[in-house]
């Protein structure tokens, strides 16, 4: 789950990254292979790869795990064909969804995604109806006990970061997507392990949600589509309160 609210989802969702676990390392062995199969296995040629790589790591995805899925990729194990999809549509209270599909199926995951917006008050949109809401970008979020904004300032910022947004108790730092590996690496090299990074497709206009009936229904319609079968991330415009979030959740 991706929202403006995402340090508070991050919290939120590590409490069941355990039971999740399995899924979790589908997905990363689905990017995986897609990544070997359009780029080769060789991390040091690959870019795509060696950022899906980066991510496994961070999930601590098994080393036997992660070289099926790339030999799967490059054709020295057999595997399903994938391909990547994104899915638009309207939440509850007018909220913009982008929904991340890597399938082998394409009726499968069209009829699964749709199923899950009409049973939540919500609606599929036509391509590129919403995309121009959000841009993608690289995010790091890093609580502030890991470091300080004047470190951040110096190493994420050299390697090309462009933005770090200070909270409370938080930091999050954007990146073009094509800074996003020398970022990981700078931020590696400090010894800063970050509780999220990914590239995500961040919003650039924001829908307030603030009524509770209205913010359950957006958080149970982004819960069930991320439990779909072919589904690799969502992400949404809502704006909601961080105490309004958590209590909901």
């Amino acid at each position: 789950m991706a929202g403006h609210s995402k340090w508070a989802t991050t919290k939120r969702h590590k409490a069941a990254v355990d039971a999740k676990r399995g899924k979790i390392f589908s997905r990363i062995s689905k990017e995986l292979t897609l990544a070997a199969r359009e780029g080769g296995g060789d991390s040091t040629m690959n870019p795509r790869l060696r950022t899906v790589l980066l991510k496994a790591r961070g999930a601590n995805m098994p080393a036997d795990n992660i070289d099926r899925a790339i030999k799967k990729g490059t054709g020295e194990l057999p595997g399903a064909v994938y391909e990547e999809l994104i899915y638009e549509g309207y939440g509850p209270g007018g909220v913009a969804v982008l929904v991340e599909v890597t399938t082998d199926n394409k009726n499968r995951s069209a009829s699964d995604v749709r199923s899950v917006f009409t049973k939540n008050n919500g609606n599929l949109a036509g391509p590129g109806a919403l995309a121009f809401q959000f841009q993608r970008m690289g995010q790091f979020l890093i609580s502030a006990e890991k470091t300080t904004e004047e470190e951040l300032m110096e190493y994420a910022v050299e390697a090309g970061a462009e933005d770090i947004k200070v909270a409370s108790d938080h930091f999050e730092v954007l990146c073009p997507i094509t800074a996003y590996y020398s970022v990981s690496q700078a931020l590696e090299k400090k010894g800063i392990e970050p509780d999220s990074s990914e590239l995500a497709y961040i919003p650039s206009t924001l829908v307030p949600v603030s009524e509770p009936d209205v913010v359950k229904q957006v958080l149970r319609l982004i819960d069930q589509l991320e439990d779909c079968e072919d589904v690799q991330n969502v992400f949404a415009n809502y704006d909601i309160d961080e105490a309004i979030l958590e209590k909901a959740g």
